[in-house]
């Protein structure tokens, strides 16, 4: 046998205890109440978890009226959806409007008809409950969207890294790398996440670099490191230019993240505060990892050396401000690194030359 649905709740607001024993008296057996004297107490419950379904108000009452109420309910983030009727003795024209422009739903006249009164809180919380099931339907929906935005964007992210030879391990870590980093630095929330969805992205300029140079093994000559400095803007291109929030950190980042805050990087010798913060982040999540991975060119490096060369870094290729959270984030970011460690061993010196990552 199934169990019966939780009963809605409502919160009946009225100074005279006799018009809260009358509204009781209605309502009572088919929904649970609670009840305030005043406007204070009535602010305090209905903010208070779990909300309640309707709130009954009176208009007139001693220190807070009804209408101010209403205003401070709807100016709070947990309690301006719920639905409020007034109930009260005014019965003029623009005392009606004036309660309806607060945001009240509906407006009953005292005293009370009980037929009339069952039938508006019946039809109120009926449409409360639409309301709160498509706001559900639309948030579930709005979040399998940004989901699979957000695995688009981590699988192009590891395509780029096949191309290259390398782990899909590396995106994961930088991109943990970014967040670390993002949130010692004092982000948003919202920046944070955007930043950590965005940087897969980074290298995704490599798709468009040809074989000859994208894998060989060896140094690179004067044209091919010139092919090869082309793949910020190949990933810009890529990416191409959105409204969306998280393409433009991704482009931005793509573009941005071999720019040096000397302004002797690349593609654009951008400077400073010029280049984006995230870029800049991610420059230094992306180099950091570089650093202390093994590739066909180079042996990984220990963290000392690693953390060394980024300090050696400060202010000529990173940006001087970021040189705290990434202390700050450091012992963080080494538990990443054990986390999501390559499969792979560590190349011998002597099969690795002298250069440092891209």
């Amino acid at each position: 046998m199934s169990e019966a649905p939780p009963r809605s709740t409502l919160l009946l607001v009225d100074d005279v205890p006799d018009n809260i024993d009358i509204l009781g008296r209605i309502l009572s057996p088919h929904y649970r109440t609670r009840v305030a004297l005043n406007g204070e107490r009535a602010l305090k419950i209905a903010a208070t978890p779990p909300h309640p379904d309707l709130i009954l108000l009176d208009v007139r009452m001693p220190d807070i009226d009804g209408h101010e109420v209403c205003r401070r309910l709807k100016a709070r983030p947990e309690t301006r959806d719920i639905p409020v009727i007034f109930v009260t003795a005014l019965n003029e024209t623009e005392d009606e409007a004036q309660g309806l422009s607060l945001g009240a739903v509906d407006y009953i006249t005292k005293p009370v008809s009980p037929a009339i009164v069952l039938a508006r809180v019946r039809t109120h919380l009926a449409l409360y409950d639409q309301n709160r099931e498509l706001a559900r339907q639309v948030h579930a929906h709005t979040l399998d969207l940004l989901n699979t935005r957000q695995q688009i964007i981590h699988r192009l992210g590891r395509a780029a890294e096949f191309r290259d030879g390398e782990t899909g391990n590396h995106i994961i870590r930088m991109s943990h790398y970014c967040r670390l980093i993002g949130e010692a630095a004092g982000l948003s929330d919202k920046a944070v996440q955007t930043l950590y969805h965005a940087s897969p992205m980074h290298d995704i300029g490599k798709i468009g670099i040809r074989d000859t140079v994208l894998l060989k093994n060896g140094p690179l000559n004067e044209e091919e490191w010139a092919m090869m400095m082309r793949h910020p803007e190949i990933g810009a291109e890529i990416i191409g230019k959105h409204d969306d929030e998280l393409l433009i950190a991704a482009r931005e980042i793509a573009l941005c993240h071999h720019e040096h805050w000397d302004g002797t990087g690349y593609p654009q010798g951008l400077a400073g505060e010029e280049i984006p913060l995230l870029a800049r982040i991610a420059t230094i999540a992306d180099v950091f990892d570089a650093l202390l991975t093994g590739r066909p060119y180079k042996i990984a490096w220990s963290i000392e050396d690693a953390v060394a060369y980024i300090e050696a870094g400060t202010g000529s290729r990173f940006d001087p401000g970021l040189s705290e959270p990434f202390r700050r984030a450091l012992p963080r970011m080494i538990r990443i690194r054990e986390q999501f460690a390559d499969s792979h061993g560590k190349l011998d010196d002597t099969e690795a030359g002298p250069h440092l990552p891209l």
